[in-house]
C-alpha cells in the first residue's frame, strides 16, 4: 500500500467546480471528485500555515497552546511514526516557511526531502538592487498598505521573478514534477508515503500569461497580484483583477493536479494507492469586505476547506460525505491505512468509518488562531468567541522551541518566561515547558517601543499582526450556516448562543486547553454556562468606554477601537501632546456628527513621524473594522 498527499495552500473551496463554482476553470478538481470522496464539512483547525502543518504531523490542535512555531520534542510526528514502521516518507515542497526558524524542525522528520526555492520573497537570488536603498517602484504595495516586513519580501520577490522565464521554471511546476519523478522511480516499491506540497495559490498570485488570458478584465493599472492583509479599499476594477489573478493561478494548480491524476492512470495506481488532496486553510477574496486571512475573524471562506480522499480499499468514486471532519483527522487516516496504531495523544480520528460507513467521528469542529477568536461549529451553527477584554489577556505561549516565523524569541520575551511542570498537559509526556507571555512578536515591552527604539532596526520587521489587531474589536459572532451560509447576518439568540458556548467549553476542555484561555474569552471553565452568563457578556460589550477627549460627540465602536489602537503606538511622554492634537482636530473631521474611524486615521500623519506613518495607519486602520 502507498499514499500520496497533494497539498495546496490557501485554497478557497468556493472557487472549485466540485463545490459549485461556475466561473473558475478547474476541470481536474472535477475529475478528482468523480474518482474520490468529496468532504463537504471539512474544517481547518489551527491557522495559518505552520500551525496547520503541526496539526498535519501530530493530529492535535495547535492554536490553544501556542502560535506559529516548530515541531516540539514531545510531538508525535506522522512521518516519524511511518518511518518507525517501515514506511518510507518523502517531502517535496516549495513552501518557504519550512526553511525558516518557525518551521525548521518539520522537514527532517521525513526519510528524504527536496525544497524548491523562490516563493513569496524567499531569500533566494540576489541582484544589485537588493544592496541598494529600496526602490519603491518595484513594490506592489508602495502606497503604504504594507510596511517594513512586506516591503522586504516584495523586494526579494521582484528579484526572484527575474529567474522564472518559463512555466517550467515556476516553483509549482518544479514541485509537482519532482513528485512525479519520485513516483516514476518508486511506484514498483511498496509502503511509501509521498507529500507533494505546493505553496500556490497562496499570494502573490504570480502566474503565467497563458492562464491570465483565461480571465480578462478591464484593469489597466500597474501589475498587481499581491492583495494586502487588509479590508477592501480598492476600486471595483482592481478587486475583480485580484480575483482573476487568483483564479488564473488556481487554474494552473488544477493543471498540475491533472498531471498527478494522469500519472495515477498511467501506472494504474488506483488499485493500491491512497490519494489525498487538501489545503491548510482558505482565503478571502473580498468576501466580508476583506482580503486574505489572520487579521479578521475566521469566516467560512477561511476555515471551511476542501478535502478529497481516494481510498483504494473502498469503491465510493464520486460520492460526497457531509460528516464533520478536520485537518487533525488526516494523520490518523494515514496511520490506519498503513495499519499503524495511533499514539494516545493524537486527537484526530481515522476517516475510514466516514468513507466506508458514513459514520460520524465527531460532533463539532474546533478552529482558530492563537490569541484570536476561539470558534466551534456543530453542523449548523458557528460560534466565534472573541477575547472578552481589550487587552486580550491572559495569553501565553507554551513551548520548548521559542521561535517566531522568521526569528527567535527575543531576550526580552524570554526574560518573562517561566518553566511549568510536565504534568500540566498530558501531551507534553512529562516534559516541563516554557510559559511565555504573548508579546508583539519581537520582544518589545510595548508597541510604543517601536516608535522610540525601532528606528533603522530589524525589530520592526517581525511584528506579529495578530498581537496588534485585537480580535476583541470584532466581538462575539453567531451564524446559522443552514439559513445563512454566506454569514451575512449575525444571529441573536441567547439560548442557541448559550448552547454553543457550552459546546465550545466542552471542546476546549477535551483538548487540554490552558485554564487561562477561558478567562481570556470571558467564559467560565469550571461550570455549566448559563444564559445569564451570556447576557452579562453582551452587557459588558455594549458598555463602550468612550475616550475622555471629544466626549460630547457620538463615537462609533470602530472609532473607539481606532483611537485605542493609535494610543498603543504613542509613547507615554508624547500622549498628552497627541491628545491635545486630537481634541483640536476631531471636531473638524466628524462625519454626520459622529467620530468614525477615518476621523482618527486622518490625524495620524500629524502625530506620528513620517518613518512610521504607513505602519501605524495600516494597523490602526485594521482596528477600526468591527465586522
Amino acid at each position: 500500500m502507498k499514499a500520496v498527499m497533494l497539498m495546496f495552500d490557501s485554497l478557497n473551496r468556493n472557487m472549485l467546480e466540485p463545490y459549485g463554482c461556475d466561473w473558475v476553470k478547474t476541470p481536474n478538481f472535477q475529475r478528482l471528485a468523480e474518482r474520490a470522496v468529496r468532504f463537504n464539512q471539512c474544517y481547518a483547525g489551527s491557522m495559518p500555515c505552520m500551525p496547520a502543518r503541526r496539526e498535519l504531523q501530530t493530529g492535535r490542535y495547535n492554536f490553544l497552546h501556542r502560535s506559529w512555531g516548530p515541531m516540539e520534542p514531545f510531538d508525535d510526528s506522522l512521518p516519524e511514526l511511518l518511518k518507525a514502521d517501515g514506511v518510507y516518507t518523502h517531502l517535496i515542497s516549495d513552501h518557504v516557511h519550512y526553511w525558516e526558524d518557525g518551521g525548521a524542525t518539520y522537514h527532517y522528520r521525513y526519510n528524504s526531502w527536496e525544497n524548491i526555492r523562490g516563493q513569496e520573497g524567499d531569500k533566494w537570488k540576489c541582484l544589485p538592487e537588493l544592496m541598494e536603498s529600496c526602490d519603491d517602484s518595484c513594490l506592489q504595495n508602495k502606497d503604504g498598505v504594507y510596511f517594513h516586513a512586506t516591503k522586504d519580501l516584495q523586494r526579494h520577490d521582484a528579484v526572484n521573478r527575474k529567474f522564472v522565464k518559463t512555466e517550467r521554471d515556476t516553483a509549482l511546476a518544479q514541485t509537482v514534477e519532482g513528485g512525479l519523478e519520485f513516483i516514476d522511480a518508486n511506484h514498483g516499491c511498496d509502503r511509501w508515503f509521498l507529500q507533494i506540497e505546493c505553496f500556490d495559490p497562496h499570494e502573490p498570485f504570480f502566474v503565467q500569461d497563458s492562464y491570465k488570458e483565461l480571465y480578462p478584465d478591464d484593469y489597466t493599472g500597474p501589475d498587481k497580484d499581491w492583495p494586502p492583509y487588509h479590508h477592501v479599499t480598492e476600486d471595483e476594477s482592481l478587486v475583480k483583477h485580484y480575483r482573476n489573478q487568483y483564479a488564473a493561478l488556481l487554474t494552473m494548480c488544477d493543471a498540475y493536479l491533472g498531471k498527478v491524476l494522469d500519472k495515477f492512470d498511467e501506472l494504474d495506481m488506483w488499485k493500491d494507492t491512497m490519494l489525498i488532496v487538501n489545503t491548510d486553510h482558505g482565503y478571502l477574496l473580498g468576501e466580508h469586505g476583506w482580503w486574505s486571512k489572520i487579521v479578521m475573524p475566521c469566516y467560512d471562506e477561511i476555515a471551511h476547506i476542501p478535502l478529497f480522499i481516494y481510498d483504494p480499499r473502498f469503491p465510493h468514486s464520486g460520492e460526497a460525505r457531509d460528516e464533520i471532519v478536520q485537518t487533525i483527522d488526516i494523520p490518523a487516516t494515514l496511520l490506519e491505512f498503513f495499519g499503524i496504531s495511533r499514539p494516545k495523544d493524537m486527537q484526530g480520528r481515522p476517516l475510514r468509518t466516514v468513507i466506508e460507513e458514513r459514520k460520524p467521528i465527531r460532533d463539532y469542529a474546533l478552529f482558530g488562531i492563537h490569541g484570536a477568536h476561539v470558534n466551534v461549529f456543530d453542523g449548523r451553527y458557528v460560534y466565534m468567541k472573541a477575547p472578552a477584554a481589550e487587552k486580550n489577556t491572559p495569553l501565553f505561549e507554551y513551548t520548548l522551541m521559542p521561535m517566531h516565523m522568521r526569528n527567535l524569541f527575543s531576550v526580552d520575551e524570554l526574560k518573562n518566561a517561566q518553566s511549568i511542570s510536565g504534568d500540566q498537559f498530558a501531551f507534553t509526556k512529562g516534559c516541563p515547558v516554557w510559559k511565555i507571555p504573548k508579546g508583539n512578536g519581537n520582544g518589545s515591552k510595548d508597541f510604543s517601543d517601536l516608535l522610540i527604539n525601532g528606528r533603522n532596526s530589524e525589530e520592526a520587521k517581525h511584528i506579529d499582526n495578530n498581537s496588534l489587531v485585537n480580535a476583541a474589536n470584532f466581538g462575539d459572532k453567531l451564524f446559522d450556516m443552514q439559513m445563512d451560509p454566506g454569514q451575512t447576518e449575525e444571529l441573536c439568540d441567547i439560548k442557541i448562543e448559550t448552547d454553543m458556548a457550552n459546546l465550545l467549553q466542552r471542546a476546549m476542555k477535551e483538548n487540554d486547553c490552558p485554564e487561562e484561555q477561558f478567562e481570556r474569552i470571558g467564559l467560565p471553565g469550571d461550570r455549566k454556562i448559563t444564559e445569564k452568563d451570556i447576557e452579562k457578556l453582551h452587557a459588558a460589550e455594549k458598555k463602550c468606554e468612550l475616550p475622555a477627549i471629544a466626549s460630547e460627540y457620538k463615537w462609533t465602536k470602530g472609532a473607539v477601537n481606532t483611537y485605542r489602537a493609535l494610543m498603543k503606538f504613542i509613547p507615554d511622554a508624547q500622549k498628552k501632546h497627541v491628545m491635545s492634537v486630537l481634541e483640536k482636530e476631531i471636531p473638524q473631521r466628524l462625519q454626520e456628527g459622529q467620530v468614525v474611524p477615518d476621523t482618527i486615521l486622518d490625524i495620524i500623519p500629524m502625530v506620528v513621524d513620517d518613518e512610521f506613518t504607513d505602519m501605524v495607519q495600516y494597523f490602526v486602520g485594521l482596528s477600526g473594522r468591527t465586522a
